[in-house]
């Protein structure tokens, strides 16, 4: 966990939360599924103006009313609270009910007009013999409204079949022009700026245009468990707020920099000038975007004015690249770390020590003979394994501040590759051995897939030892959930190599080429022959522990 003493923004506590339900109403239609949307008021507190699916907040009476409730057997106490809610919420709002009577026929047009919109619900539907259908409304999702808004809501998102023979009627209050939609058109028209729709109701109408038919949708939610949960954090892409969940790729930097959610960092790939990512902590990426380097090679700085500065990654020879990488540091570096030797790392080393007034010490690991001639590296003095980097000196409030960086060998790779704790923070420097957004080459003989897994241990270990929960790549923005990404990606690299036992099973005589097309069927054939690096580092590892066989 990062000091506070070095975040970057003061602590700022986020609005509380409210508890609410919303539900999907869907039918079939001979197009694909359409889901129920409204308009909300154009005064409303709360995205005005948006289309929305209906809901509001739970009452105490929705807890009251179980008994008037038909439940699954594996339905929890609060998804029956919150199912009666949306029932509740969809018939005050658009006049659609979901109960039946006691013969099993859905509530009747006749047996909604005789109900007052305004007046306690479940008592009203207890009256004429109406039970609640809170067994056919599944959870489909779980939305947090985002930390910066100014009313937070903690919200199931729902879904349900809509009742034989009724049609929606909007409150005119709340709720305006209810329409059936399919997701693929709202979200089109929304692209077209005339039906607008917040980030949560885009990301779901997303996912719920990939299901065939509502009985699909109800069947992906039968384990009553949401299918993903998630509050949003926002930063700031080409000068506009933009918004994302935790499995995109900029959530664990927002997590890292902006953690009460204050939307200031900028996410745009430049190499002009360094980000802060802690005030102890910035990072300038190198001007080498590529296949393999995706933005850039990422440099780091640790430390600040009072401690002086330790570089890590210098990158290629880019002398702007450097000479920028210098001024951010105020000419003061005290140490250059080099990840690895590969030639997106470690050239740079050499001419940035020549920029400094006193020549601070490159440290690493020699590359290995196994190392192609492009990656050759020597550093000044070889890193020992668990050794400590300490900087130390006085804050601007006198007070003495220290950054520790614990180097680790994780080989794998490359031979020579070294990850770096940063202690007092709980921030890891992954070099190449853990990317946002893609997975590393592992390219033998230098490469070696059982050392690479073995070292992704050692890493989740050190997660444990250190409280790290950020990752800060060599490629790409910061990841959080440390420890989660470390185990996601040894199980997708485990899952890939089963996935080549299995066609190597199949097709015992095949040709590498043969192989990485059938493994990697998943991968756009432009990356197969980069894939076939990491394919044959899988095949050395399989035949080395007769995996093939077991």
């Amino acid at each position: 966990m990062p000091r506070l003493s070095q975040q970057l923004h003061p602590h700022r506590e986020p609005a509380p939360l409210r508890p609410a339900a919303t539900v999907l109403l869907l039918r079939d239609t001979p197009q694909g599924i359409e889901v129920l949307m409204t308009r909300r008021s154009m005064t409303a507190s709360f995205a005005p103006g948006a289309y929305v699916f209906p809901g509001g907040g739970i009452d105490a009476a929705d807890a009251q009313a179980h008994a008037q409730s038909t439940r699954r057997a594996t339905q929890s106490d609060l998804h029956l609270t919150q199912a009666i809610a949306a029932i509740r919420e969809s018939f005050e709002e658009l006049g659609v009910l979901l109960a039946r009577h006691a013969d099993g026929s859905h509530a009747s047009t006749a047996d909604i007009a005789a109900l007052d919109r305004k007046a306690p619900f479940a008592a009203q539907c207890r009256e004429r013999g109406l039970t609640l259908a809170g067994d056919e409304v599944f959870v489909l999702a779980h939305w947090i409204t985002d930390r910066d808004l100014p009313r937070r809501f903690d919200v199931p998102f729902l879904v349900a079949r809509m009742p034989e023979g009724q049609s929606p009627v909007a409150d005119e209050a709340e709720q305006f022009e209810p329409v059936w939609v399919r997701p693929a058109d709202a979200l089109a028209r929304h692209a077209a700026g005339d039906f607008f729709i917040i980030f949560p109701t885009i990301r779901t109408l997303e996912k719920l245009q990939h299901y065939a038919d509502v009985d699909a949708v109800l069947a992906a939610c039968a384990s009553e468990i949401p299918l993903w949960t998630s509050c949003p954090r926002a930063g700031l892409l080409g000068g506009k707020e933009a918004r994302y969940m935790e499995h995109e790729a900029p959530y664990g930097e927002l997590a890292l920099t902006c953690p009460d959610g204050q939307i200031v960092h900028t996410l745009d790939w430049q190499s002009a000038r360094p980000v802060a990512l802690l005030r102890n902590v910035s990072r300038l990426t190198a001007p080498n975007p590529g296949v393999m380097t995706g933005p850039g090679t990422n440099s780091y700085l640790v430390g600040d004015p009072g401690s002086g500065y330790i570089a890590i990654d210098p990158g290629p020879a880019d002398h702007q690249h450097l000479q920028r990488l210098w001024q951010a540091a105020g000419g003061d570096i005290r140490m250059i770390v080099c990840t690895h030797s590969h030639p997106d790392h470690s050239p740079g080393a050499k001419p940035l020590q020549a920029l400094c007034r006193t020549a601070p010490p490159i440290l690493g690991l020699p590359s290995a003979p196994t190392a192609r001639s492009a990656s050759a590296f020597t550093p000044d003095r070889a890193l020992r394994n668990r050794e400590r980097l300490t900087l130390s000196g006085k804050g601007p409030d006198g007070e003495t501040t220290s950054h520790t960086l614990l180097a680790l060998h994780t080989p794998g790779h490359a031979a020579n590759h070294v990850c770096l704790v940063l202690e007092e923070d709980g921030l890891l420097f992954s070099g190449d051995h853990i990317l946002n957004g893609s997975t590393t080459v592992i390219d033998p003989p230098d490469g070696d897939m059982s050392a690479y897994l073995e070292s992704l241990d050692a890493l989740s270990a050190a997660c444990d030892e250190h409280q790290v929960e950020f990752i800060a790549p060599a490629h790409g923005y910061v990841i959080g959930e440390a420890k989660t990404a470390i185990a996601q990606l040894k199980a997708h690299r485990l899952k890939r190599e089963a996935k080549i036992i299995g066609v190597m099973r199949a097709r015992p005589d095949g040709t590498m080429d043969d192989w990485v097309a059938a493994a990697y069927d998943d991968v756009d054939p432009r990356i197969w022959p980069v894939a076939k690096r990491s394919l044959l580092a899988h095949v050395e590892r399989i035949e080395s522990q007769n995996l093939f066989t077991a």
